[in-house]
């Protein structure tokens, strides 16, 4: 209605012993800046971390597109550790896209096109 960044000025009079003063009272409507990279990372405040699409950035619920995470295992004999990107979708109830609850979204942050997690995205997307 009054695009991403707006102002909407809010004149008030009010009487005081006779006389007429006016308050002024603004209110600011920002949307989210605009992140200019393929992939986000998302970070929730249960710990959890997607990388992919953001849209409806702004909104209660946004929507994250062509997602990944980081799955982690521990071999029982030896305790290494490895972690593994992984792609949402091969799932047992297949997701083409997960809805977040914009409350419990800690950050969002542009992934590196030359960061590690942008080759295995990469990687995985040739693989296709």
């Amino acid at each position: 209605m009054f695009g991403r960044r707006s102002v909407v000025v809010f004149i008030i009079g009010t009487i005081f012993g006779g006389g007429c003063g006016v308050g002024i009272l603004t209110w600011i409507k920002r949307s989210a800046p605009p992140i200019n990279s393929p992939f986000q990372a998302v970070l929730l405040d249960t710990g959890q971390a997607y990388y992919g699409k953001v849209d409806l950035l702004g909104t209660g619920y946004p929507v994250l597109r062509d997602v990944y995470y980081v799955k982690t295992a521990t071999d029982p004999q030896t305790k290494q550790v490895t972690s593994v990107l992984v792609r949402r979708g091969r799932e047992w109830h297949a997701p083409d896209l997960t809805v977040l609850n914009a409350r419990h979204i800690v950050m969002i942050e542009p992934v590196g096109r030359e960061s590690k997690v942008a080759q295995l995205i990469a990687e995985q997307e040739k693989e296709k």
